[in-house]
């Protein structure tokens, strides 16, 4: 079924209903969630704990004319497994160190889980939530939404299909400067529970944009990372983790590659940025253009393809709402990855095997993000030498 697809009359494809942990009150990425469930109108919000504090959970609730409203993710996992017409599915938009008990309360409920990332503050929980969902067999989602892009989509065909030929280099940066100054010291809410250690887990900068920019390099080249060495700075006086982190690494054909994510360089706003380089061409992406790729096949014009076109491949076109020169951007990108999740939540609904084709990032993503985060803070803690993942 294609994004958008229309449902059925027999009730294989009526609306998933979703439930959502976290997102309320002062939250950024709550709303975005709600907006991209609703896009291709797969979903319809049910219930929700929006705060880890009760009062504000109920206010929030009622502020968006949520149906069923709980004080809190427990109360809310037990009384929605035990509903004839309860959620099957919860979205957890928490800050990180809430991640693992909220999804392990939702998947020994019999919900699915679609979750930020990273899954977890530490890779030992990572792993056995993966151990819990092969248990429980719920799907679990990791929302990596810029592999939702269509262009993104068309990228990784690209190599997989070797226009590119053998991968030599590749080079990911995520660059923002909205933490160049000492923002949590002002009680901002988001800059507050991003730079506690508590809250967010070991990593600061790399576990919030950095793992986005590993994600976004495996899924487009299909390539795992060896070894990587690294480098975690502090440059924010008073700031407890890293703003900023440079990465070398070595993947599993023998290509290098480099990663660098900062979110303290002044006029960058949401710099993604991903180049892939073989022996027959390369290719170029940013986010804040999405629309296009440049691809650059060795000895020819270097061509712009831009999203909509015939010249996007078939992974690109599966994914595309909208025709050329009407753009589409970031929520259209995270409501690719609902409307895929969709697919699959149906497909378990129906007691059928997924759709081939349909793909979004899952739990074993999930493992790895925190594999390069952990090797990441190891290889800086030893000097930057070279760590094993």
């Amino acid at each position: 079924m294609p994004i958008g697809a229309s449902r059925d009359a027999s009730g294989a494809g009526r609306r998933i209903r979703l439930g959502m942990v976290g997102g309320g009150e002062g939250a950024f990425i709550g709303a975005v969630h709600r907006i991209a469930a609703r896009l291709d109108d797969h979903y319809v919000l049910v219930a929700g704990a929006l705060s880890s504090e009760p009062g504000k959970a109920l206010r929030s609730a009622e502020a968006i004319g949520l149906p069923r409203a709980y004080p809190d993710y427990r109360t809310m996992a037990r009384e929605e497994g035990a509903r004839a017409d309860g959620i099957e599915a919860v979205a957890i938009v928490t800050p990180n160190d809430q991640h693992a008990p909220a999804a392990e309360a939702f998947l020994r409920a019999g919900i699915h889980v679609i979750c930020d990332k990273p899954v977890t503050t530490t890779l030992a929980d990572a792993r056995r939530l993966k151990a819990l969902v092969q248990e429980t067999g719920r799907l679990f989602a990791v929302t990596h939404n810029y592999t939702g892009y269509p262009m993104v989509r068309h990228a990784r065909q690209l190599v997989r299909e070797g226009a590119l030929g053998d991968v030599r280099v590749v080079q990911v940066e995520y660059a923002q400067d909205w933490l160049t100054e000492r923002l949590e010291a002002t009680g901002q809410k988001q800059a507050a529970w991003r730079t506690d250690p508590k809250r967010s887990g070991a990593g600061g900068c790399i576990g919030d944009i950095g793992t986005h920019a590993f994600n976004l390099l495996n899924y487009v080249t299909g390539l795992k990372t060896v070894e990587l060495a690294a480098e975690l700075s502090t440059f924010v006086a008073g700031r407890a983790l890293d703003d900023n982190v440079q990465v070398m690494l070595r993947l599993a054909n023998g290509a290098r590659g480099s990663l660098w994510a900062s979110q303290v360089a002044p006029g960058n706003e949401n710099g993604l940025r991903l180049r892939v380089y073989g022996n027959r061409g390369g290719l170029e992406w940013a986010q804040e253009h999405p629309n296009q790729l440049r691809h650059a096949p060795f000895g020819e014009p270097v061509r712009t393809v831009a999203r909509g076109t015939a010249a996007v491949l078939s992974d690109g076109q599966r994914v595309t709402r909208l025709p050329s020169g009407h753009p589409e951007g970031y929520l259209e990108a995270f409501a690719t990855l609902y409307a895929e999740i969709a697919q699959a939540i149906r497909a378990v609904r129906a007691g059928q095997a997924v759709p081939a084709g349909v793909d979004f990032p899952t739990i074993a993503d999930g493992i790895e993000g925190l594999a390069f985060i952990e090797a990441a803070l190891r290889s800086s803690d030893e000097g930057g030498r070279w760590v094993r993942l």
